[in-house]
């Protein structure tokens, strides 16, 4: 079973320990290490002097990417926030509650349909298959596993997901309202992807555009 978490980016080269600053672009690689997934943010000098030759036949590599950096924002105000589908994503990946995987996998194809999160990449680990997402504006990177999500589940998940966005994660114990925002079409041609094991997502099409939406 795979952990799901969310990696941020590094503030500074993990290679040369450099700062990175505002809009300077960053490389990042991807290793599947013996627990999980690992991140590896290095600078332009970095990437060109250690890793551009040869990063692929690193023990353990998964993908690689360039990102644009962005100093963290300063803390807002802390009112009572309105659930959006990535915090509520955020916050069930936090809870890393197994229970709560197939409405995890349905947000991430939310959000990638809004174009809100991109697939870097898909692969399969301990038979089971694996969706690397990037935030383009945080550079976060959520792993999320693909749990099958069968015809006969979709009106339940959609009355999950939209009790879970109105009420947010611990409301107080009532029945699911109304059938939600989700098209039942979307998620049902969601969960046929097509079949890719460990190929970067800029050599395929998205996810979303494999299911033909």
């Amino acid at each position: 079973m795979i952990d799901w978490n969310i990696q941020s980016p590094a503030h500074a080269c993990q290679a040369c320990e450099k700062p990175f600053v505002a809009r300077e672009p960053y490389h990042t690689l991807l290793f599947d290490e013996r627990h999980g997934y690992a991140r590896l943010d290095v600078c332009e000098g970095c990437w060109e002097g250690q890793y551009r030759h040869g990063a692929s036949d690193r023990k353990g590599f998964v993908s690689h990417w360039v990102g644009e950096y962005a100093p963290p924002p300063a803390a807002p105000p802390d009112p009572i926030p309105k659930e959006t589908a990535e915090s509520l994503l955020r916050r069930l990946i936090e809870s890393n509650d197994p229970g709560h995987q197939r409405v995890c996998y349905i947000l991430a194809v939310m959000l990638e349909r809004k174009r809100l999160l991109k697939v870097q990449s898909q692969l399969f680990r301990d038979g089971e298959r694996v969706f690397i997402y990037e935030q383009p504006k945080t550079g976060d990177v959520f792993t999320i596993v693909d749990p099958n999500v069968e015809l006969s589940q979709i009106d339940e998940l959609q009355r999950e997901v939209a009790h879970l966005l109105e009420h947010g994660l611990y409301p107080p114990s009532e029945e699911p309202k109304g059938s939600g925002a989700i098209d039942g079409a979307v998620l049902a041609k969601s969960s046929n992807r097509s079949e890719t094991i460990e190929v970067p997502a800029s050599d395929q099409p998205s996810a979303i555009a494999n299911a033909n939406l």
